[in-house]
């Protein structure tokens, strides 16, 4: 899988595979072999950070 270069985009598809999907965010990166840490640095640059109790970014 791609990331969409659109960080609004990229919350949206990340949030809803972590819903619907994994039960974590290193789950989600493992199985669909995507960079944790490149996911993480975009979303923080537009205030979203990951909350592990709920399981997506906020």
């Amino acid at each position: 899988m791609s990331l969409p270069s659109d960080p609004q985009i990229l919350l949206s598809v990340i949030n809803t595979k972590l819903r619907d999907m994994y039960a974590s965010l290193d789950a989600l990166c493992e199985e669909e072999d995507l960079p944790k840490d490149e996911i993480v640095a975009s979303l923080k640059a537009c205030g979203y950070t990951y909350d592990v109790n709920a399981n997506r970014f906020r």
